[in-house]
């Protein structure tokens, strides 16, 4: 039923007239979206670091991070990315969403160790939610570039070889890859040595098909969102002469 609501929604896209351009086109086209999108991209991954990741929650006997609820959506705005914009565009808000992460954690550090004032008596509470672990923040940014660079590379490739037809194969199929290599660096980097081998590797599995679930639940929403965002744009993106390095420079980067 899923796939064939997806076919559907598909079908009403592909009615839009598109004009096919390279990867190397799209990194020097102005886009009319894209600046919003990008800041979509960054902001719900920095909030979803910021807010969700302190909090466990328990639902139904299942104790998970909060975060595991909104992060997966910057997945699917990657998702979007790279396929509406191309992967040199993606790699520009890749490199956006790790700096801002960077950023978050250095000022994190600066303001929980500045000295409280005289009076002041929340400093333990504001270091419960706002201190952060060395180890655990390097793990997560690790986790998050490769994680998105492997993502939209293999949702790049995927569009030339299906030449643009089933969007959800690419979308859940690059998720699969990504997140994969998000939880394989993140838990054993934040955790191993801390927590028994056994568990790291039942959260790492638990969290990973969760993430994966999410993507093919909001694979609609992606469907519609990308429909969007071509007809606006007028364009689709096929990456068959790009540079796939993540530090390749672009001429618009």
């Amino acid at each position: 039923m899923l796939c064939g609501a997806n076919e559907a929604l598909e079908a009403l896209h592909m009615d839009q007239p598109l004009s096919r351009i390279d990867g190397s086109a799209s990194a020097r086209r102005h886009f009319r979206y894209f600046d919003y999108v990008m800041a979509a991209f960054v902001a719900i991954l920095l909030l979803s670091n910021l807010i969700g990741a302190a909090k466990l929650s328990s639902l139904y006997g299942l104790t998970f991070g909060a975060g595991i609820l909104f992060f997966p959506i910057s997945y699917v705005i990657g998702d979007v990315l790279t396929e509406v914009y191309g992967y040199a565009n993606a790699r520009r808000c890749i490199w956006a969403g790790f700096i801002a992460l960077l950023f978050m954690a250095f000022m994190s550090s600066v303001v929980v160790g500045l000295p409280p004032a005289e009076g002041w008596n929340e400093q333990a509470a504001y270091e419960s939610v706002f201190g952060q672990v060395p180890r655990i923040v390097c793990a997560s940014m690790l986790a998050f570039w490769a994680g998105e660079f492997v993502n939209s590379f293999v949702l790049a490739k995927m569009k030339i070889l299906t030449k643009g037809k089933h969007l959800w194969t690419r979308t859940i199929g690059s998720t699969v890859v990504g997140q994969a290599v998000d939880s394989a660096i993140f838990y054993p980097v934040a955790f191993l040595g801390v927590w028994e081998t056994s568990a790291v590797m039942t959260v790492m599995i638990t969290n990973w098909a969760l993430k994966v679930a999410w993507e093919a639940i909001l694979t609609p929403v992606t469907y519609a969102v990308v429909s969007w965002l071509k007809g606006r744009e007028g364009v689709d993106v096929y990456d068959t002469d790009t540079e796939f390095s993540p530090f390749a420079k672009a001429d618009s980067d």
